[in-house]
């Protein structure tokens, strides 16, 4: 079995940051790629950030380019994303995942629960 945690929301005034992190742990071989999708209520789910083991850039949902980094750790399988100049758009539940290589063409995507991040003053 394979566990996803979030840690890291909270409340923050706008303009303010946020560091989310994430780690996959378990029965791990091989991680394609980590991220994070947000969603707010009425809203629907919207990537946040995914960045894949393969080397190539990040990428990032269009209303949060240019104020959130996403990050990884390989050797622990973390994910972090520093979340900057945040407004109050920005609220909602991140949910952190994992895509875990478990066969030679199969893979399989892992989903934290959630962590609550609200912009507010």
């Amino acid at each position: 079995q394979v566990q996803v945690v979030e840690s890291g929301g909270g409340l923050v005034q706008p303009g303010g940051s946020l560091r989310l992190s994430c780690v996959a742990s378990g029965r791990i071989s091989s991680i394609n790629a980590m991220g994070w999708y947000r969603q707010a209520p009425g809203r629907q789910r919207e990537l946040v950030a995914i960045v894949t083991s393969g080397g190539t850039p990040p990428n990032y949902g269009n209303s949060v380019k240019g104020r959130f980094t996403i990050s990884r750790d390989k050797a622990n399988n973390a994910v972090f994303l520093q979340s900057n100049s945040l407004i109050p758009e920005d609220t909602a539940v991140y949910f952190c995942f994992a895509i875990i290589q478990e066969g030679d063409t199969y893979y399989r995507d892992y989903w934290g629960r959630g962590t609550q991040v609200t912009v507010s003053s």
